[in-house]
């Protein structure tokens, strides 16, 4: 059977379509990037905060619209976090839909093809958590930068997130599977490798009864093949000083750390249930920048939590204003059922929400702009990753992260393939992005 796989929402989810396209292609299933030539569509979706639920459904129903145009049917399946979450219920509301899966029943998916009898429907919801050590990656269609999930879950409990209650608690992976699977990786011709979980700087704890992200990076920087290493979700009370020394110690390791820290008030902190402080924040990113000066921090904020006052609100801009974080993301607070949050009172209206968003972002223009060109008259190892018009292309450097930062417009004379990597002097700057010319240094 071939089957067409459509990915909403985060990195996360994107390593688990390639898990369940690797474990249908074991089973003699074919993967297809055309809908139009698949047997089977399946929707893997997002169900975090209201934004991501409303984006999934609207898909779904794409490709019902599409099931009803098509010459012969497709079998329908929707599978992630939404389907984790409400599966019973949508699978009430939502009868186009063949089959309803869970983020545990991966496995299932050759059985469920195989056994599936045209015109039933069927929903597989385990509450019964994936076992970790069991991971199989089919190849994306971009090979030369690769997440790779290290853990799965959270025990957080951050009163705002759901994601405890989808994805169930935290389980780190056997190191040996990663590093195995990162050697893969480079097989196929990956040279960036990014680390997600829901919790990265957890890593280990359960399994080894310490944190065990340094040594993890320490084995992954000897894999052949790999050239930059990049952390994402890092909670900020355990950045470490031996994490610290090895990133800056490792020339593979990105001079980059993404640290959702969501608040910069103790009293908002307090109330998301996170287990640092405005003064613990502003050490550790003291000590980060201490030990590579160069290093890119990415964080994202949540604005309007209930009972954020105007005077919380204050000193996370002004922390902001303080802290020129390079890269920043802001959320507004989604109220989520089934969360503490969801109950508290002091919830705030949905224009001071936005009004508080825009605030922020109009100042981090103006900090990005100040960052970037700082980078100007410097030279830049840039991953390239398109072509944009004849002698020119589409990059990132270290400081980057896939989809998610900003972009480096390169001149060329050279032909380039997406993953080389060249350097590129840098001669303009723009609030997002940069421009520059090569050098001529590439390989």
């Amino acid at each position: 059977m071939n089957v067409y796989i459509e990915t909403m929402g985060c990195p996360k989810n994107k390593n688990d379509s390639e898990n369940a396209a690797g474990i249908l292609r074991a089973a003699g299933h074919g993967i297809t990037a055309d809908p139009e030539e698949a047997d089977a569509i399946i929707v893997n979706t997002c169900g975090f905060i209201e934004a991501a639920k409303r984006e999934s459904i609207d898909r779904i129903f794409d490709f019902i619209r599409f099931n009803d145009q098509s010459d012969g049917r497709k079998l329908l399946i929707v599978t992630g976090c939404l389907s984790q979450r409400y599966g019973r219920e949508l699978f009430d509301e939502l009868p186009e839909v063949d089959i309803f899966m869970g983020v545990n029943d991966y496995e299932k998916l050759p059985e469920i093809l195989s056994e599936h009898e045209k015109g039933s429907r069927e929903k597989y919801l385990s509450a019964e958590e994936r076992d970790m050590d069991a991971m199989k990656r089919a190849s994306s269609e971009i090979t030369y930068s690769r997440y790779i999930k290290i853990a799965e879950g959270c025990d957080n409990r951050c009163t705002y997130c759901i994601i405890p209650m989808i994805r169930g608690k935290f389980r780190s992976r056997p190191m040996e599977d990663i590093v195995s699977e990162a050697e893969m990786l480079a097989g196929e011709g990956c040279r960036e490798l990014v680390l997600i979980a829901e919790d990265t700087s957890a890593y280990g704890i359960d399994i080894y009864g310490r944190y065990e992200l340094p040594a993890l990076m320490r084995k992954l920087c000897a894999v052949d093949g790999i050239e930059w290493i990049r952390l994402m979700y890092c909670y900020e009370e355990r950045i470490t000083d031996e994490l610290i020394s090895v990133m800056a110690g490792e020339d593979k390791i990105c001079k980059y750390i993404d640290i959702p820290l969501q608040h910069a008030s103790d009293n908002v902190l307090r109330r998301m249930n996170r287990k640092t402080t405005n003064a613990d924040i502003r050490g550790t990113v003291a000590r980060l920048r201490a030990a590579m000066p160069d290093i890119h921090i990415r964080t994202t904020l949540i604005t309007g939590f209930p009972g954020e006052t105007e005077d919380d609100f204050a000193e996370l801009y002004e922390f902001c204003e303080e802290m020129k974080f390079e890269r920043l993301g802001v959320f507004t607070y989604s109220r989520e059922e089934g969360t503490p949050a969801a109950e508290m009172d002091c919830q705030i209206d949905e224009d001071v929400k936005e009004r508080r968003l825009d605030a922020i972002m109009t100042l981090q223009r103006k900090i990005s702009l100040e960052h970037n060109r700082g980078l100007v008259g410097t030279v830049q190892r840039v991953l390239i990753e398109s072509k944009d018009s004849p002698g020119v292309y589409i990059g990132r450097t270290q400081y980057d992260a896939p989809e998610i930062d900003d972009a480096v417009i390169v001149r060329s004379r050279n032909g380039h393939r997406p993953g080389d990597m060249t350097d590129v002097l840098i001669e303009d700057a723009f609030d997002y992005d940069i421009t520059g010319t090569e050098t001529g240094e590439q390989k």
